[in-house]
């Protein structure tokens, strides 16, 4: 039931990149087990030179002073992590083998994920009492542990100087918008799923802002504890803090281990430290997950509600099976690639489309009518003027400014070969592809003239409105609670307005 028929399409791309998102994620949460499960030991196996994967280039940082000038040192966890853990091999053509201890913990990943949700909404609601609040618990201790390390200082100094000549790199206000996207999840469709479970009148505006300042305030949160050890990794390497920062998985499987192993009882900290990790991808594979198999059981209310569970276990088993490329000697390269180009430039051209389709299309001040009739108050004239006009041209400039300043994937040092650069177009343009596609069928099942045709795919659907209707007018919205007269069966949509665009 779109509130805009020809912005159809928008739902059905969120669809899409979670699905491909999901697919890739799970590989994160299998290495997380990974070294989880290799922490359990009396000496973390990264913290030596002495294991069969390590080669002669091998330094162990108490070593790192005596090396010669034109020697690069290797850390015991870059080589543990590349020859033990993902088993690299020199490019994306040489697929190699499937890393079989990786592909067991992604099977064991996939498989406390279906246990999580096939109950739907109601178990991983349960779960995620203790998924969300648990990295809190953990920050906390770190964060007392870490800022009484020696040399903690200096990487605190480090993460809370500000350098305001990197606000005139183009680049970095692109970067900032990225990390917003993922860390918010905007245009994922997440969070319209999991709201749709709301009662009709809960406080939505309420929510969103305090959703998103306790995720900004979390993230620096979270920076403090990290940047303390690493100042402490930073001061017993006798290094630069910014020369032992590592971006994307190199922060989490390089930097953060070696830093583990520099402190008192290291196995304990780094069981800690992986299973904060393992619960907070939880969470987001949850949220992107239930995305994909709302959306299909909605799409087809009366055939797959009866058979959720089984939709369930259908595309994990499927996303499993697509998961164990990334498991292979060339996973790392799959894994690049698809984070790359999934989820990314397709994210923003989305939340664009989102934007003028809520705002120009099917009007924002009868969508703010809507959140009336939801909350009993319109939101302020910042959300409308944000909705209107700020958002959409930031949108547009990013996506514009993304493909002028577009950079093919790489890995380190490794170039993509020109077919794998293909692919990952692909899956960009396999959920951008939507919003057209189903724009162009919404104008020719519509009869009359062209510009009735558009006229009327612009237009909401006759039966759009909230899934559950009060006996009595919006205005009572504030008293008692009334009785509700379901239109339709609602089990999978929840309370809220219908959130497919």
């Amino acid at each position: 039931m779109p509130m805009c028929t020809t912005g159809t399409g928008i739902g059905y791309g969120m669809v899409v990149v979670s699905g491909l998102v999901c697919i890739y994620y799970n590989v994160i949460i299998a290495w997380t087990l990974h070294f989880l499960f290799s922490s359990f030991t009396s000496a973390l196996p990264w913290a030596s030179c002495d294991n069969p994967w390590n080669t002669e280039n091998c330094t162990l940082a108490a070593n790192h002073s005596a090396l010669e000038e034109n020697v690069t040192r290797i850390s015991p966890t870059q080589e543990y992590w590349n020859n033990r853990v993902l088993g690299i091999s020199a490019g994306i053509e040489e697929t190699g083998t499937v890393q079989w201890e990786l592909a067991l913990c992604l099977l064991g990943a996939w498989v406390v994920v279906f246990f999580c949700l096939f109950k739907g909404i109601k178990s991983s609601g349960k779960v995620v009492y203790f998924t969300a609040t648990f990295p809190y618990m953990m920050l906390i201790v770190l964060f007392l542990r870490g800022v009484t390390l020696e040399g903690a200082g200096k990487g605190l100094v480090y993460y809370l100087t500000p350098d305001f000549s990197r606000l005139a790199d183009s680049q970095v206000w692109y970067d900032a918008a990225s990390q917003i996207f993922y860390s918010l999840g905007i245009a994922f469709g997440g969070t319209q799923v999991m709201a749709s479970y709301n009662k009709f009148n809960n406080n939505t505006h309420r929510d969103s802002v305090f959703i998103a300042l306790s995720n900004c305030c979390t993230s620096v949160f979270a920076g403090v504890v990290v940047f303390s050890i690493l100042g402490h990794m930073a001061h017993k390497l006798d290094m630069d803090v910014k020369d032992v920062v590592a971006n994307g998985p190199g922060l989490v499987f390089v930097a953060y281990p070696e830093a583990l192993t520099l402190l008192p009882v290291a196995p304990l900290w780094s069981v800690l430290f992986f299973f904060m990790i393992f619960t907070v991808g939880l969470d987001t594979q949850f949220v992107m997950l239930e995305t994909c198999i709302t959306g299909i059981c909605d799409e087809f209310p009366h055939i797959m509600q009866k058979y959720k569970t089984w939709v369930l276990l259908v595309v994990s088993v499927a996303m499993y099976l697509l998961g164990l490329t990334c498991v292979t000697n060339a996973g790392m390269y799959w894994l690049n690639l698809m984070d790359w180009y999934s989820a990314g430039f397709s994210l923003m051209v989305l939340a664009f489309f989102m934007c003028v389709a809520i705002s120009w299309v099917y009007g924002f001040q009868r969508f703010c009518k809507n959140v009336q009739e939801m909350i009993g108050y319109q939101p302020n004239y910042y959300f409308k003027i944000c909705w209107a006009v700020i958002s959409p041209m930031v949108l547009l400039f990013i996506v514009v400014f993304s493909m002028v300043v577009h950079v093919p994937a790489y890995y380190g040092d490794y170039q993509y070969p020109g077919w794998a650069i293909c692919i990952g177009w692909f899956m960009a343009l396999l959920s951008i592809i939507m919003v057209p596609l189903f724009a162009v069928l919404a104008i020719l099942k519509a009869k009359g003239s062209f510009m009735e045709r558009l006229r009327y795919a612009c237009e909401s659907s006759d039966d759009w409105g909230p899934a559950l209707v009060s006996t009595s007018s919006a205005e009572s919205s504030q008293s008692e609670p009334e009785k509700k007269v379901p239109l339709q069966d609602t089990e999978g949509t929840g309370n809220s307005y219908i959130s497919t665009i």
